[in-house]
Formats: structure tokens, sequence, C-alpha cells
């Protein structure tokens, strides 16, 4: 796998905390989560960022996740931007659509198409369009 073929999603500050969420939804374990404060010589970070994520990781599947929390003044909002995931069985996208509704907003809802024996998109609780 290319790192191309790896999203890459950004948190303003609660990378851990989507990631933990995102952990228990598919069942896997993040496999990398770096804070900023464990770099050596890291210098342009404001201390009070040493806690956040500077690199998560999550393999799910044959797939893997990575993403990291921005200091304000580098976070943007993605636009643009939807991840898309592909489960074996109608029952697992029910599921895993329902835990990524939870505190989110349905932007299509789960449905047959003629594409799809299931499909739907959601802008989860951290605001990431799955």
């Amino acid at each position: 796998m290319t790192h191309a073929d790896q999203p890459q999603l950004t948190f303003d500050g609660n990378c851990e905390e989507a990631f933990a969420s995102y952990a228990a939804i598919f069942g896997a374990t993040p496999s990398v989560l770096m804070r900023f404060k464990d770099l050596p010589g890291l210098t342009q970070t404001p201390e009070s960022w040493g806690d956040k994520v500077m690199h998560a990781q999550i393999d799910i599947g044959g797939a893997r996740l990575m993403g990291s929390d921005r200091a304000d003044h580098l976070y943007d909002k993605a636009q643009g931007l939807t991840v898309s995931i592909t489960v074996d069985t109608p029952e697992e996208a029910e599921r895993f659509f329902a835990a990524l509704s939870e505190g989110g907003k349905i932007t299509m809802p789960m449905a047959e198409t003629f594409w799809e024996q299931r499909f739907g998109m959601v802008v989860d609780r951290f605001d990431k369009a799955l």
C-alpha cells in the first residue's frame, strides 16, 4: 500500500477521541499514537498542545486510516473530501452507519442502490464525511 492509499484526517484537537471512537466502531486497535510532546526538538508547536496527537494510525482490515491534530492557525475544515468504507455485508454496513451517525448528521440515508446493497453518507460527530 502506498501513502496515497491512506486517508489522513486532521482534527481541531480531538484526534485521540475520534480514533478511540473509530477503533470501538470498527473493532480495531490504534497501532500508532504519537503526541507532540514526544518529538525531540519540536519548538513550533505551542506547549499547550503537548498532549495533542501528532500522528495516529488505525488499521481496519486491510486499510489504514491516519490522523492528527492541528493547531488553530493550521487547522482548516476539510471540504470536498469523503472517506469511503466498504464492508462485506449489508448488516455490517447498517451497524457501522448507525454507529458513525450517532451525534453526527446523515447526508444520505442508508438504502439499497443500483451499485450497492447498502449505501449511505454521514458527517460524523467529529465533522468528518464518511
